[in-house]
């Protein structure tokens, strides 16, 4: 194997402007970009990005390499982080330590705790609830024909069904809406120096606030179960002891922000997806039943929601044909292995109809497969069905306009329309 030397590399990566260090490179159009991953997907083994030792990383970009990383754990750690930067040791100590953090025992015992709160009830009061406000949203969007799909659609969905699961009381929900979008809306995003020195600030206040009307809420539970998802957490143990008030701050904080973003941008992205292939529009509309299931993972697989996470290597190992040793850093680009030409046919194609589609936008398998992926995809079939069977001609009107994230395809605005029946 003809592994190129990495000052030849980053010299040809450059003449494409392909340099995922450079926040130069997440401005680019979104078209740019997918051509640069192409381009690395087309090299012997994964490329090193960054010159500083604690910033540098290796981009893993072909879908093969995402999961096998994804699936090895022992070798490619989610501690100390999987964001990038990584969350500092203070703020993991005040706020609590995500799931998406955790690795082994501790990452293991949260995770059943956690899905043994999903209980078959639980599921099912979810699911019929998901289609109550399926209707409900798109009754309010016909009744007020608003202009811009994201607030008014796209985040009102995951955000009520995310806050009727936990059990969030209607009282607080502008409060928490408001902290969420503070918590989010600056991840991956460049800014400049004015906004570095505030907004992180601004993030922080958000999170706290988040988790002090949590611990409220919890307490409340404690006395007066009910049945939501704040009430099994409260009341379940891990190896006999109870969940304290930071691990279940940090997981509503982790529920709720991801919950809602990553779901709000895949379906702003569908709308758009749906409006600029009006084939693949009314091929759903003809058997809905038939294509759903197929259309929404098509859309999680073209838009990819979240663009990547990292992982810390803690063993030595090979991967992709290459050497990594305890320490390096790599990037799992979750957007580029869904366009992974060895895998996909024509993979720049939107097609409902795509079988088999092994997408990786719920993660590449593992410990850390997302959760919510059921939920996602049950929020997502009854939101299109109610947008596409009662409003005539419902459209995206231009482009989504996009957040210059390295974090997620995050759609800050989308402007559409629609007929009455």
């Amino acid at each position: 194997m003809n592994i190129p030397t990495q000052a030849s590399t980053q010299h040809m990566l450059r003449a494409h402007n392909a340099d995922l260090a450079d926040p130069v490179f997440w401005q680019l159009p979104r078209s740019e970009r997918l051509k640069a991953f192409a381009l690395l997907r087309g090299l012997d083994a994964p490329v090193r990005f960054g010159e500083s030792p604690g910033k540098s990383f290796y981009a893993l970009v072909k879908h093969a390499d995402v999961m096998e990383a994804s699936r090895q754990p022992r070798q490619f750690a989610s501690a100390p982080g999987v964001t990038t930067p990584e969350p500092a040791a203070w703020a993991k100590a005040v706020f609590g330590n995500s799931m998406v953090n955790m690795d082994g025992s501790e990452h293991a015992t949260m995770r059943r705790i956690v899905s043994r709160a999903f209980t078959p009830r639980l599921l099912a009061a979810a699911e019929e609830d998901i289609r109550a406000v399926a209707r409900r949203v798109v009754d309010e969007m016909i009744d007020r024909r608003p202009g811009d799909f994201v607030p008014s659609v796209a985040s009102r969905m995951p955000f009520e069904v995310i806050c009727n699961l936990m059990g969030i009381p209607e009282r607080y929900r502008p409060e928490i809406a408001d902290r969420v979008n503070h918590a989010s809306e600056n991840v991956g995003v460049k800014r400049g120096l004015r906004a570095r020195l505030r907004v992180p600030g601004r993030g922080l206040r958000a999170l706290a606030h988040m988790q002090l009307v949590m611990a409220k809420l919890a307490r409340e539970r404690r006395r007066r179960p009910t049945d939501d998802l704040i009430s099994a957490l409260v009341r379940a143990d891990i190896d006999g002891q109870s969940l304290s008030s930071r691990q279940l701050g940090a997981f509503f904080s982790l529920l709720l922000v991801a919950g809602v973003e990553t779901t709000r941008n895949a379906i702003a992205h569908g709308l758009a997806l749906l409006t600029e292939h009006p084939e693949q529009r009314a091929l759903l509309v003809s058997d809905f039943d038939r294509y759903a299931d197929g259309a929404v993972d098509e859309i999680v697989r073209h838009s990819t929601p979240i663009i990547q996470f990292r992982r810390t290597v803690i063993a030595e190992c090979s991967l992709g044909g290459r050497e990594f040793r305890p320490g390096e850093k790599v990037v799992l680009f979750y957007a580029s292995a869904n366009r992974d030409e060895a895998v996909f046919t024509n993979p720049d194609v939107f097609d409902i109809t795509r079988d088999p589609n092994p997408h990786l936008g719920y993660g590449g398998g593992g410990p850390h497969y997302c959760l919510g992926s059921h939920l996602a995809r049950q929020e997502m079939k009854a939101l299109f069905h109610e947008l596409l069977t009662r409003p005539r001609d419902l459209r995206a009107v231009g482009i989504p306009e996009l957040v210059d994230s390295n974090f997620d395809n995050r759609v800050r605005a989308l402007r559409f329309a629609f007929d009455l029946s």
